[in-house]
């Protein structure tokens, strides 16, 4: 299984309606996905002090990597992903992806 993490900086001015709907877009496209086993979204608490600035993230579990390639090179989500790329500081440089492969 691929454990995909997302973690994002948004703009100090981003909107938060559009963070919430670009989110829960991402959200729905995912769960619609053959190969998707879970999602989840939401913000950072950052309980441990340790991710100052990355205010929300999603993580979408992938049976495989098949499926996370597939989910990657989707037409809805390089458009949803540039949607997200648009409200986070620097762009694509406010966004940190983690990939764990898990069993």
């Amino acid at each position: 299984m691929i454990v995909h993490c997302v973690f994002c900086r948004f703009l100090p001015d981003a909107p938060p309606d559009d963070i919430a709907d670009v989110l829960e877009a991402l959200a729905r496209f995912a769960r619609g996905l053959s190969g998707v086993q879970s999602v989840e979204v939401g913000p950072n608490r950052d309980f441990e002090g340790k991710s100052e600035g990355f205010g929300h993230g999603f993580i979408i579990r992938f049976r495989d990597r098949a499926a996370l390639e597939a989910y990657a090179v989707d037409p809805t989500h390089v458009a949803l992903g540039g949607r997200l790329c648009a409200l986070c500081i620097g762009g694509a440089d406010g966004i940190m992806v983690f990939d764990l492969e898990v069993s």
